[in-house]
């Protein structure tokens, strides 16, 4: 991305105005992004700034104190030519120096105040939003992850938001900031010589012609740049995950032309916004010579009729390259709004999602739909409408644990077929149950269906005989304990990934639940102990290391329910042996289904037999 200074509009100092004469070129920017983009943006994210509104406000005032600084102090340049230079009275020059120097000493330290608290604010904005859109992730149920590549959502927790931080953020103090440098040099200019100011102010629209040339054109190429970015991240985050497969499988070259094929397109996309930038800033110096010709040309006229002075003549070039490159950083901010509402699209994206299903208490769904009744905005009505009413067991109320499944039929999205037609059973609290069948037959989609990632098409799934859709998510999940068959930890330590899931449980708990899973020896053995890192996924453990302390995990959640989903996946016949030993302990006093594929399993359980390939009870 091609992003301007935030101080492209400063480019002549208090410390050296003669070099307002020298019409330097200013970087500038695109056009206005349609206002529709900009109402949506402002319609969804502006609440987020509740918090930091008064920050920005004070960065305003302190931006705006530096402004009217840089103003007296051109004016005093301009004093200091007419009354200092051209008098040749020496003694006449220190008291407006020394007043130059307070002024430039004052503008420099609200500039700093006015950047700095913009920055506090704006970081405090983009960590508001950053939040809000993560927690907003987490109530969204797995099919929405499934379908979309996990980069792309990393760009837009990242890269999009900051996008709208520099518009609702840093970026609206600058339009303030820079609308009211505007009126201020533009009244300087006024007080000067009023006909050459309106000289001024014809040329100023040409410079918004040229903006409004670019504006749907880099507004495309910033939207292209970050799919492309996406699809990049994607790429990187894949490959990197994966890197034992691609080693494996001498896929490396593979993979560099796969992320060179993608960054191809991010290339494209960048080299699009450099050339309109790149073209924008040659058109914008012509424009500025072309001012500023006209502008010494009126003025040597004026000095000429008597009706200007020299030093009046530099104090209003001295305006003048400030006004320019202020009206120029309009488009600059412009850029801002353009890149903002690429982002911002990608973001709201994530915000109008809605889970597969609702909870009971709708509290965990957030509603930033627009009010104005679009049906494009508007959310499908299954996903909002409500369940119909029960009257749920108070969350504290004792689970026995009896889970039922009457009359169940459950089609995945986008598949033609029902995974599950009419399926129903029975598991008593503390009762075995083995779930069997080929691989396609829906084994996994019963603990899918138990935990509400999905809700069934027809029939219903019911704890202690209570429907699940009635019962809050929170609620419903703390009854249930799910261990997979791919072993999910996190990289932190031992000891945070055996509380994870639980309240902050005491030390003692966590190593009882250690040495029940046969997991306390070799955590013994480990470096630190409890304390020792595991690397990311539990990289540093072997698999059935990793399985074990999944299964003291489960122990510290102490849940009523516990549904194993091929807990013995990828182990070898050595760690599924010693394995088995610290599931019966889990599975003890608990209500189990136990999802497998291995009929092995089976041996020595005192247990129920359930094959999805006939749907029937097996004893």
């Amino acid at each position: 991305m091609v992003r301007k200074s935030d101080e492209s509009r400063r480019d002549v100092r208090l410390s050296s105005p003669v070099q307002a004469l020298s019409g330097d070129g200013h970087d500038g920017a695109e056009a206005l992004a349609p206002a529709v983009a900009i109402r949506k943006t402002f319609r969804h994210f502006w609440p987020v700034t509740r918090g930091v509104r008064l920050l920005f406000v004070v960065g305003v005032v302190f931006a705006i104190v530096a402004a009217a600084c840089e103003v007296a102090a051109i004016r005093l340049f301009g004093f200091i030519t007419d009354e200092v230079l051209a008098s040749q009275d020496l003694g006449a020059f220190w008291k407006p120096a020394f007043l130059w120097l307070g002024l430039a000493i004052l503008a420099g330290g609200a500039s700093f105040c006015g950047d700095y608290i913009t920055a506090l604010g704006g970081e405090r904005f983009l960590l508001a939003l950053r939040d809000k859109v993560f927690a907003h992730l987490q109530t969204l149920t797995p099919d929405f992850f499934d379908n979309r590549r996990l980069g792309d959502l990393m760009a837009r927790l990242t890269d999009d938001i900051e996008a709208i931080e520099e518009l609702l953020g840093s970026g609206m103090v600058r339009l303030l900031t820079t609308l009211i440098s505007v009126v201020f040099f533009v009244g300087a200019a006024f007080y000067i010589r009023w006909d050459l100011a309106l000289v001024t102010l014809a040329l100023v629209p040409a410079f918004i012609v040229a903006s409004k040339l670019f504006a749907s054109r880099f507004r495309t190429a910033s939207a292209r740049e970050r799919r492309s970015n996406g699809a990049m991240n994607s790429v990187i985050e894949e490959s990197l995950a994966n890197q034992s497969l691609v080693q494996a499988y001498n896929r490396q070259e593979a993979e560099a032309a796969r992320l060179h094929r993608e960054g191809q397109g991010w290339l494209r996309a960048n080299m699009t916004q450099a050339r309109l930038s790149a073209l924008y800033e040659p058109v914008v110096q012509v424009l500025e010579t072309l001012c500023l010709l006209v502008i010494i040309g009126v003025g040597a006229w004026e000095i000429a009729a008597g009706r200007l002075t020299i030093g009046g003549l530099l104090a209003f070039a001295a305006y003048l390259a400030y006004l320019y490159p202020a009206v120029q950083s309009l488009g600059e901010i412009a850029l801002t709004v353009s890149e903002a509402a690429a982002g911002s699209d990608r973001v709201i994206e994530i915000l109008r999602a809605r889970p597969a299903v609702q909870d009971a208490t709708g509290e965990d769904v957030e509603d930033d739909r627009p009010r104005d009744g679009s049906a494009h905005d508007a959310a499908p009505a299954a996903l909002t409408a409500p369940v119909a009413p029960a009257a749920p067991p108070p969350s504290s109320a004792p689970v026995r644990g009896r889970v039922e499944f009457r009359d169940v039929t459950f089609t995945y999205p986008n598949r033609a077929e029902p995974t599950l037609r009419d399926l129903s059973f029975t598991v008593e609290p503390g009762e075995l149950l083995v779930c069997t069948g080929p691989s396609g037959t829906g084994k996994s989609t019963i603990a899918k269906l138990l935990l509400r990632f999905y809700d069934p098409d027809a029939g219903g799934v019911f704890l202690d005989g209570v429907d699940v859709r009635t019962l809050p998510l929170r609620a419903l999940r703390d009854r249930i304990t799910l261990l997979q068959q791919e072993n999910l930890l996190f990289s932190g330590t031992v000891r945070d990934n055996i509380a994870y899931g639980s309240a902050d449980p005491p030390m003692d708990a966590i190593v009882n639940a250690a040495i029940m899973a046969d997991a306390h020896e070799f955590i013994t053995r480990l470096p630190e102990q409890y304390d020792t890192p595991i690397g990311q996924r539990g990289r540093l453990l072997s698999g059935g290391q990793r399985q074990r302390i999944a299964i003291a995990r489960a122990l510290v959640r102490d849940a009523p329910v516990l549904v194993l989903d091929e807990p013995m996946t990828g182990l070898d016949a050595a760690s599924v042996a010693r394995i088995m030993e610290p599931l019966r302990r889990l599975m003890a006093g608990r209500t189990t289904i136990l999802i497998t594929h291995d009929l092995d399993l089976l041996a020595g359980l005192d247990a129920r037999r359930l094959d999805l390939g006939t749907a029937a009870y097996r004893d």
